[in-house]
C-alpha cells in the first residue's frame, strides 16, 4: 500500500472500506468531493481507509486498495461509513466499531449510507439522534439499537441531525453527499459539481 498524497491545507474526507462494501456508497462521496470548483481548485482531500493492508472486494467484485489504514490516518473532517449486505460483519468487528467511536470525537460530520447505520448504532455515537437506513431496514435498526431515533425509510431518503447525515444508500448516497457538500461549501458549488458530473441531467 502506498499512502495517497494529501494537501495538508485542505480538509480531508475519509471513506471507510471493507470486504463486501456496496460500491456506490464509496463512489458517490469520492465523486462529489473530489471534483474541483469552477476555478479548477480542489477543495478536499478524499481518501479510502480500512482496517488492514490488503485488497478489499466490493459486493459486486470491484477491488479496492485503501489509501490509509485506520491506525495511521490524517485528521478527518468527515468520516463516511458505507454498508454491505451483511452488516453484522462490520458491527462484530471491534476495530471498526472502536475506530468510529474515536473519529466521532474529532470529525465535524459523520455520514452513513444504507446499513452503515448499523455500525453507527453499534458504536453508540448517535444515541438520541435521528438516523435513516436502507428501505425496509428501519424496524431492524430500531429493534437492535433502541436509543437511536430511526426515521421512516419508506418516506425519508436522507436525514441530517447535528453532525450525523444518513441515507438509504446506493444511488441515494449521491443526494446525501451533495447535501453535505453544500453545507461545507455553497449552493453554487453544489450546482457546479452536479452539472460537472451530469447528475443534473437525471432530475
Amino acid at each position: 500500500m502506498t499512502e495517497k498524497l494529501i494537501n495538508k491545507n485542505l480538509p480531508t474526507i475519509g471513506i471507510l472500506v471493507f470486504d463486501g462494501v456496496i460500491i456506490n456508497e464509496v463512489v458517490a462521496p469520492l465523486d462529489v468531493f473530489s471534483n474541483p470548483d469552477i476555478q479548477g481548485r480542489h477543495l478536499f482531500n478524499v481518501i479510502t481507509i480500512a482496517a488492514e493492508n490488503k485488497v478489499y472486494e466490493s459486493a459486486l467484485g470491484l477491488r479496492i486498495t485503501p489509501d490509509y489504514l485506520i491506525n495511521a490516518i490524517p485528521n478527518l473532517k468527515v468520516l463516511v461509513v458505507p454498508s454491505s449486505y451483511n452488516p453484522s460483519d462490520q458491527t462484530s468487528n471491534k476495530k471498526l466499531v472502536d475506530f468510529v467511536k474515536e473519529q466521532n470525537k474529532t470529525t465535524d460530520y459523520i455520514a452513513s449510507h444504507c446499513a452503515g447505520a448499523f455500525l453507527i448504532g453499534e458504536s453508540g455515537i448517535a444515541d438520541g439522534k435521528e438516523i435513516v437506513t436502507y428501505c425496509g431496514g428501519g424496524e431492524s435498526l430500531q429493534s437492535i439499537y433502541p436509543n437511536i431515533m430511526v426515521a421512516d425509510d419508506n418516506k425519508v431518503s436522507v436525514v441530517q441531525d447535528g453532525k450525523f447525515i444518513s441515507s438509504n444508500g446506493s444511488l441515494v448516497s449521491y443526494i446525501a453527499s451533495f447535501d453535505l457538500l453544500e453545507k461545507l461549501t455553497s449552493l453554487d458549488h453544489r450546482k457546479f459539481v452536479e452539472k460537472a458530473i451530469l447528475i443534473d441531467r437525471l432530475k
